[in-house]
């Protein structure tokens, strides 16, 4: 099809005063934030999507991001602003813009932390042949764990050399996240769960996560399971993303896999996403704020309605999600698109941010015909959400010691004799590793090493340490000049190594 010029779009629509009245007294409150870039416009569209089709709600503006970032609050969020955020427990977000340069926390690791939003909902859905896609048939649905792995945030420098970044995984997290992917699974009616992790590598970290996972996976014999490694896995995602269904994944992987899925089902411009947790939720589009695009008109605000759809389901108003999403599936049908989107083959008309509002709005209470319609039926998008399982304590005994040192020689075997010398009849040095790698005993010469070491002290045959001895270690290694930068406590529980071994361990 030729492309078309559109009419010069209207003038956006005043919504000041729509948001504070246009509700009825039983309106769900939902805080709003517009926020930078691209931001006030998407979202403004969105809202007059919503409240054209009868969303009844009443939105609570809130200021968050670039400004408040550089008013010198380094969260980027007024406090004031969680007021609104706990007293509502329904976020609609527009994307914000971190200022560059160190010192910024990220916003929606703030918020999702902080309201305890573990779950992070992303469907990547197909629509061709309306939006180019290599895989027509793609519709899967990305659900990560929001709150720790990597994410965390916890790191250090040590050494001149060296930084560290911890990752955390707890038992809990696995756990909520898991039987979160399978209710999801139960409730949408999917077939299927599949688990990405790097447990063949991060034995203890990811090995939880598909621990916990087999587990949980046991008590829904209704859906079928299966684990992939994350690199063949996200291999297969990226060649065939029809045979996956549900996909849930610990926070990193979760965060690179979905903006991967969303991209090849058509844009990262098209893909919502819901951020769910026991005491609230958000919802906001997945991409950033394209500040660059800002004030031109040029925006595509479906990421940010479609999540809007979301959110309406969520809190109960499946009738208007409904409403909302077939229409939008109808203009994309009809071939009117924004500009990125837009294929001369199958687009009829470039649209800008208004213009394609205004014809979302006109096609209310329609439904596609090529695309599937969408059905929300009577039921709210919302299920309880899952809490992790109390368990008894394990056996801890405490079995030895990692002591870190910043050392700026080359021969381990001389690190090694210093070492040895603050041993004493009760534990041993066993072993010295260089980012991982043995070095000492037996290692090899041509291992690359820089000036951080680990030095494994471990109880001797019949001997128990305790943490006096660990003490009286350090005591004995500061006298020696040794400079240990960090201390890693080894223990077992229920027998188990509750440790990494290592090479020759």
């Amino acid at each position: 099809m030729n492309e078309v010029t559109p009419p010069q779009a209207a003038a956006p629509t005043a919504l000041d005063d729509r948001i504070q009245l246009e509700h009825s007294q039983n309106a769900v409150p939902v805080t709003v934030a517009f926020g930078d870039g691209i931001g006030p416009e998407i979202m403004r569209a969105s809202l007059r999507v919503l409240l054209a089709a009868g969303a009844d709600i009443a939105v609570e503006p809130i200021n968050i991001g670039e400004q408040v970032y550089l008013d010198g609050n380094s969260a980027g969020i007024d406090p004031q602003a969680w007021d609104s955020l706990r007293r509502t427990k329904v976020f609609y977000k527009a994307p914000i813009t971190t200022p560059q340069g160190g010192g910024y926390k990220s916003l929606n690791v703030t918020v999702r932390k902080s309201l305890g939003l573990f779950a992070n909902v992303r469907p990547c859905t197909a629509y061709a042949p309306f939006v180019a896609t290599k895989h027509p048939g793609m519709d899967v649905v990305v659900i990560r764990e929001n709150e720790e792995d990597l994410y965390a945030g916890i790191e250090h420098r040590q050494t001149d050399q060296v930084v560290q970044c911890l990752k955390l995984i707890s038992r809990p997290g696995c756990e909520k996240i898991v039987r979160y992917a399978f209710e999801y699974a139960v409730a949408k009616g999917r077939k299927k769960v599949t688990c990405f992790t790097k447990d063949n590598i991060m034995k203890l970290s990811d090995g939880l996560f598909h621990k916990v996972f087999d587990e949980v996976a046991a008590e829904y014999p209704q859906i079928e399971n299966e684990h992939w490694i994350v690199d063949i896995g996200a291999a297969k995602l990226a060649d065939t993303p029809e045979a996956f269904d549900v996909l849930v994944l610990p926070n990193l992987y979760g965060d690179v896999l979905s903006d991967v899925a969303a991209q090849i089902a058509g844009s990262v411009g098209l893909a919502p996403s819901a951020n769910i947790g026991a005491q609230g939720a958000m919802f906001e589009a997945i991409h950033g704020s394209a500040p660059r695009r800002a004030g031109q008109d040029v925006a595509n605000p479906s990421g940010l309605l479609l999540a809007g759809v979301m959110m309406l389901h969520h809190i109960g108003q499946p009738k208007v999600a409904e409403t909302v999403h077939n229409a939008w599936l109808k203009t994309i049908e009809d071939g009117l698109h924004t500009y990125d989107i837009f294929e001369k083959e199958v687009s009829s008309m470039k649209l800008g941010t208004e213009a394609f509002t205004d014809a979302v709005i006109a096609r209310l209470g329609e439904e596609p015909t090529t695309l599937a319609p969408v059905r929300y039926g009577d039921s709210t998008g919302a299920f309880e959400v899952p809490q992790a399982s109390s368990r008894p304590p394990a056996e801890k005994i405490l079995v030895g010691i990692d002591v870190f040192v910043h050392w700026p020689g080359r021969d381990p075997a001389v690190l090694a004799e210093t070492m040895k010398a603050s041993a004493n009849g009760a534990y041993k040095l066993a072993m010295l590793t260089n980012r991982g790698v043995k070095v000492w005993p037996d290692g090899l010469p041509e291992t690359f090493c820089t000036d951080h070491w680990r030095c494994r002290f471990l109880a001797e045959p019949g001997k128990q340490l305790n943490k006096a001895m660990v003490v009286e270690l350090l005591q004995k290694l500061a006298q020696d000049g040794v400079d240990f930068v960090k201390t890693e406590h080894l223990f077992t529980f229920d027998g188990e190594p509750g440790y990494s071994l290592g090479q020759g361990q």
